[in-house]
């Protein structure tokens, strides 16, 4: 049910830590422009554990303002199974398109416990379910074996697959064929997820470059596979910046020299500074210089 360029957002604030609604509208409606496919609100790069959920449900009404008849998603990604449902109910009682769930980000949970976690937030929300798989980011693995054993219930549509490893792609289409929608999590493996079988894309570069994202996307769903892979080879050294602890700030430093946006980020987090932004302002500039043009599809 879903498919193509799905950005994972990020959320903006104002000098004083609140939100600010003007700006994400503006940002949101880039990704529309550029035809990307719908939202995910109040994920990792959108700051989504420090938010509360009144702030959650906000970023989600600007975001489904902005996004007309495409799909909103909100992330669950609370560290209490009875938390996560609720948010999960008020999504729904708010219209949201669908939840993308995370396990809790705090407990590491076993298999057992994951599974009953999963279905206690699908069955809260009773919306369409992505399941976010990163075992790397948040130290539990929804295996194949466990998206097997969820498949029976209608709610579980989507996988967004962020393991690191290219093959539990190939392994999710061999063990389960398109009973789920295979959606790609890394930036840096973009490419070559599409190559094997996703049929989207949960970005996170594209909030700064946009239309190079859905580029990629669209020729590849072409077969035009040779021009994509110039803008991704091009692309690489940004979407490295999506693989790191400080993958928030470097997006949003991303957005400030791309797109004219802040970097305002909430505590703990700070903007970058020093060193670490001097490589990461380097990474862009140098990727902005040589920006390519992009053939029509």
């Amino acid at each position: 049910m879903w498919a193509g360029v799905i950005p994972a957002v990020t959320t903006k604030f104002t000098a004083d830590d609140r939100l600010d609604h003007a700006e994400m509208e503006r940002c949101f409606a880039l990704q529309m422009e550029a035809g990307c496919d719908g939202l995910i609100v109040a994920g990792s790069l959108g700051e989504g554990p420090m938010l509360s959920h009144d702030e959650k449900i906000e970023v989600l009404k600007t975001a489904q303002k902005v996004a007309g008849n495409k799909p909103v998603l909100l992330t669950v990604n609370e560290a209490g199974t009875r938390e996560a449902a609720a948010i999960a109910r008020r999504a729904a009682k708010e219209g949201a398109s669908g939840l993308m769930v995370v396990p809790s980000p705090i407990y590491h949970t076993n298999p057992e416990e994951t599974v009953a976690a999963l279905r206690a937030v699908a069955e809260a929300g009773d919306l369409p379910v992505m399941i976010y798989s990163n075992r790397l980011a948040y130290r539990v693995d929804v295996t194949v074996d466990q998206m097997e054993e969820l498949a029976s219930d209608k709610r579980f549509v989507a996988v967004k697959e962020s393991s690191d490893d290219i093959r539990r792609s190939t392994e999710i289409i061999n063990r389960l064929g398109n009973r789920y929608d295979l959606f790609t999590g890394v930036d840096n493996l973009a490419f070559e997820a599409l190559s094997v079988g996703a049929i989207g894309w949960v970005a996170g570069l594209v909030v700064a470059f946009p239309r190079e994202t859905v580029a990629i996307y669209q020729l590849m769903k072409q077969g035009r596979r040779e021009e994509a892979l110039a803008i991704y080879r091009w692309f690489r050294p940004l979407l490295d910046l999506d693989v790191s602890t400080y993958l928030v700030q470097n997006i949003k430093l991303a957005e400030v020299l791309a797109i004219g946006s802040n970097d305002r980020v909430r505590m703990p987090r700070k903007p970058l500074s020093g060193e670490r932004r001097n490589a990461a302002e380097k990474i862009i500039k140098d990727a902005l210089a040589i920006r390519p043009k992009l053939p029509s599809f």
